[in-house]
């Protein structure tokens, strides 16, 4: 069973969905999809059916419906061409790995980052090479973070 195979009730409460200005979570079919869209650029139903590299592909009218439900959550949109839809996605992939992080976060990790690393830095195995990597990527991002308000500071 793939994760296309959406129940009738979460298409339903989907299809409800208010518009909001922030990106929504997608579910993991959506995400498929997304997945498919951000490598094809845009693509009908068709060219994600056949982007899916699925054997059979998923069922025509479940890529359809998932396609209207991301619409109305705004993840993707369409232009027509022709008699087919073209759709393309409207959220980036950054913006949903940032969402998922987030997420993963609040439910894994009580919100904490320093948690989230700490597991990382006990249950993986990090080469030297590439701890001395973390590293740096933190203490350039800490300095990044502080040279703006290091500048805000010195104009008032």
């Amino acid at each position: 069973m793939s994760a296309l195979d959406v129940p009738q009730s979460l298409i339903q409460d989907s299809l409800m969905a208010k518009r909001s200005q922030h990106p929504v979570m997608p579910t993991a079919g959506e995400h498929e999809l997304l997945e498919i869209l951000w490598r094809l650029g845009e693509g009908t139903i068709d060219d994600i059916l056949t982007g899916s590299g699925e054997i059979p592909p998923p069922n025509y009218k479940t890529v359809q419906t998932l396609l209207r439900i991301m619409e109305s959550k705004d993840l993707v949109t369409h232009r027509l061409q022709g008699r087919a839809f073209v759709y393309k996605a409207r959220v980036r992939r950054d913006q949903v790995n940032r969402l998922s992080i987030r997420a993963m976060l609040q439910s894994h990790f009580g919100g904490s980052p320093t948690e989230l690393l700490l597991n990382l830095l006990d249950d993986e195995r990090i080469d030297a090479a590439e701890l001395k990597e973390l590293e740096e990527l933190i203490r350039r991002h800490r300095k990044e973070k502080q040279s703006p308000r290091q500048s805000k500071h010195s104009e008032t």
